[in-house]
């Protein structure tokens, strides 16, 4: 049964997760001062000396800490709303697709785990809410930077600012106008990837399809058999999903699956949906003579299904 909102509805959950995804983002930063041995100096100078806790026992339980929080603020604002957490999925049994059409949370307490346990600083929280199984107000806060950026679906995307009818930066932070996708795409073009948790090292399996698609995305124009696509760069910094497809969608990205079709250069390119496993973002682009902007964001996407393997991925709505 589909689920709808009025317009005043939307922006005070948009309000709200923008709030409360800066006050969690401090319990992340909290964490890291336990790390770092900031917390215990200033406990020390209070009198207050506390049992040390080892740096993973600090990041999983930091993990929790924001996911308890950001529940318990949603439970008592909006109780009647669905609530998905990261930490509390990947600890049940069942690995069902969870989001339905009903007004549910989906949150992801320390998006970029690794990171934040190696102090590297590109972690945040991502919180959103969708609405009939789309993100329709997406909010990811970067503690370090103390940077917002957010998006509600029909007001674009922008940096931090908590009023959806005040004037605002958008997204992306260069976009007057939006750069023109390159036309020898997919060289020229920072590619950012992620290598997942499946590191078991067996020809043909997805770590070793996965590494030759990066390979191949960086090699020169000719390489790999014709499949060289000469990126200018390659980029490992974490990922984010739910709100993320919120805030590209509306700052006038493309997200569509990785997994390559059977004919790249002719199968539709479709809107991924929330749920698979798999996904390509191409930026926001604008047009130039030849081409429109969604042409260059679609031209980008075939370029690079000709480029990666097909990883052998499956997940109930994927």
């Amino acid at each position: 049964m589909a689920h709808s909102m009025s317009d005043a509805e939307l922006k005070d959950i948009y309000t709200f997760a923008l709030d409360v995804g800066r006050r969690a983002g401090k319990i992340l930063i909290d964490g890291v001062d336990k790390r770092t041995g900031e917390s215990s100096k200033r406990e020390e100078g209070e009198g207050k000396v506390e049992e040390k806790m080892n740096a993973v026992d600090i990041v999983t339980q930091t993990d929790l800490d924001v996911e308890a929080f950001v529940k318990d603020e949603i439970v008592k604002r909006f109780p009647e709303h669905k609530f998905i957490g990261e930490e509390t999925y990947s600890a049940g049994a069942s690995r069902d697709y969870l989001i339905g059409s009903e007004p549910t949370w989906c949150l992801d307490p320390l998006d970029g785990t690794v990171n934040y346990t190696h102090l590297f600083p590109m972690f945040c929280v991502s919180i959103a809410f969708c609405l009939n199984g789309i993100p329709i107000v997406g909010v990811i806060y970067q503690p370090v930077l103390d940077t917002t950026y957010s998006a509600l679906v029909g007001y674009g995307a922008w940096q931090d600012d908590s009023h959806p009818h005040k004037t605002r930066k958008s997204l992306p932070l260069v976009n007057t106008p939006k750069q023109v996708l390159p036309a020898n795409a997919p060289k020229g073009c920072i590619f950012s990837c992620e290598w997942g948790k499946d590191r078991r090292d067996t020809e043909g399996g997805n770590m070793w399809r996965k590494v030759n698609s990066f390979v191949n995305m960086a090699a020169e124009i000719g390489g790999r058999g014709g499949k060289g696509g000469m990126v200018h760069g390659v980029r490992s910094l974490g990922r984010d999903v739910a709100a993320g497809i919120c805030i590209l969608r509306e700052a006038g990205g493309l997200i569509t699956t990785a997994n390559p079709p059977p004919n790249p250069e002719t199968d539709p390119i479709e809107e991924v949906r929330l749920g698979s496993r798999l996904y390509l973002a191409i930026r926001p682009a604008g047009d130039s003579e030849k081409e429109t902007g969604r042409q260059a964001q679609e031209r980008v996407v075939r370029e690079t299904w000709k480029r990666v393997l097909k990883l052998d991925y499956t997940r109930p709505g994927a």
